[in-house]
């Protein structure tokens, strides 16, 4: 089969349910479920007091899951390329505008102006990690995730270098509630690579394929809780990677286009299977 090799070197997952890839993926796999009282998203520590104060939840969420995945893979920060994926960008701050732009126009913060655009956690990211190297934000609505998982793998491919890839989004709010559907927060990351090391965790071939295709079902049900979020469509990856189960997923990234994973286990793990019948992967 034709297709490109890429290597899963760091896994992240953060939501108020499923604060960090630890309790992701005992829940993902049907063995808990998600944390009662939900857990409150983690202040940027890297930025000032200032900063963090001002920092909106976009950005607390996108670098909670880019350091966790980042420390995973033993990468440093400031050696990665990076892709950013949200479906919506940060509805909070847009429903903010849009009302001072009626009510108060003459209010409008340039600062809160600045949070808005779609490139500003991966932008803010790459100033606070000394990162000169390319970065991209994308959205595709529906398809935001598998086409920023299609950016980073060929990215990661074409370049030959280890890549983040992050994506997240928040609650709809306001007037927005009615126009864009988005409920809870869900951010997820990964770092990939082109070569396999002692931190691999997966080892994909991954190949475009043509046609319609539907999204993978969710298996869990804290998948299934947070599936009204915008960044859902990459709960049933993070699944698969919970489970081990080396099962092929097909990601729809446009009505006529999809994402085609197959999955082996990292060289170390086929070697320990091979050797005893009674060892379970975790």
């Amino acid at each position: 089969m034709s297709g490109f090799t890429t290597h899963v070197e760091g896994i992240a997952l953060w939501a108020p349910g499923l604060p960090g890839w630890s309790a992701a993926r005992s829940a993902l796999r049907g063995e808990t479920g998600l944390q009662h009282p939900p857990a409150i998203i983690p202040p940027p520590m890297v930025l000032s007091p200032a900063e963090r104060r001002r920092a909106p939840q976009t950005v607390a969420l996108a670098l909670a899951a880019s350091d966790e995945a980042v420390r995973a893979s033993g990468q440093d920060a400031g050696a990665l390329c990076a892709v950013f994926c949200s479906a919506h960008g940060d509805l909070p701050v847009i429903d903010h505008l849009c009302s001072t732009l009626v009510h108060t126009p003459l209010l409008l913060s340039p600062t809160r102006f600045l949070h808005s655009i779609h490139n500003a956690p991966v932008g803010l990211w790459s100033m606070l990690t000394h990162n000169g190297h390319a970065n991209t934000a994308v959205s595709g609505a529906a398809h935001s995730f598998a086409n920023g998982l299609l950016e980073a793998l060929v990215l990661c491919e074409t370049e030959q270098c280890p890549v983040l890839l992050t994506g997240y989004d928040t609650a709809a709010i306001g007037a927005l509630r009615h126009t864009t559907h988005s409920e809870g927060s869900l951010a997820v990351a990964l770092v990939l690579s082109p070569r396999p090391s002692d931190r691999t965790q997966a080892r994909w071939r991954w190949r475009l394929a043509a046609g319609c295709h539907a999204p993978p079902d969710l298996l869990s049900d804290a998948a299934r809780a947070l599936g009204g979020n915008g960044m859902s469509p990459a709960l049933p990856l993070f699944e698969t990677l919970a489970r081990n189960n080396l099962k092929a997923l097909t990601l729809p990234i446009s009505a006529h286009q999809a994402l085609h994973i197959d999955w082996s286990l990292p060289c170390r793990e086929q070697l320990l299977v091979g050797r005893s019948d009674e060892i379970s992967l975790v």
